[in-house]
């Protein structure tokens, strides 16, 4: 059955989001949750819970599912995806092969550049992406 997402308010009902749709690996619901989530707000709601897991089914979805119809708010999400408290240690984990998947999404943001950021900006969070 479908999840069905509605924005969460605050990190515990995030979180509990999150749960469900890592479980199911769900990308489709991870992808509506991203579409109306606040990117400003991920850090508050992800608080010091991201794992690598999460990070990648949040990397999937915005591949398969945002990044075609609104770039702007994939970069967004990227954005404040790094300022995430355990962004750093996530970062580190990850296996060449799923830092290759980032890579996909930075290639595809370059390819769907508009105007809400600039190839300067994408390149310089790539260089916080560690790619």
């Amino acid at each position: 059955k479908k999840l069905h997402i509605s924005e969460p308010s605050n990190a515990y009902n995030f979180g509990q989001i999150i749960n469900a749709v890592n479980s199911n690996k769900d990308k489709a619901a991870c992808a509506d949750l991203l579409t109306i989530t606040d990117p400003k707000k991920l850090p508050v709601l992800l608080s010091n819970k991201l794992e690598g897991e999460m990070f990648l089914i949040f990397i999937q979805s915005l591949e398969y599912y945002i990044v075609g119809k609104d770039p702007g708010l994939v970069y967004q999400h990227l954005f404040y995806l790094s300022k995430v408290e355990r962004f750093k240690v996530v970062l580190a984990l990850l296996s060449k092969n799923e830092k290759k998947q980032v890579q996909q999404l930075f290639d595809l943001l370059s390819e769907n550049q508009n105007n809400q950021y600039s190839l300067e900006d994408l390149e310089s969070l790539k260089k916080v992406y560690e790619l």
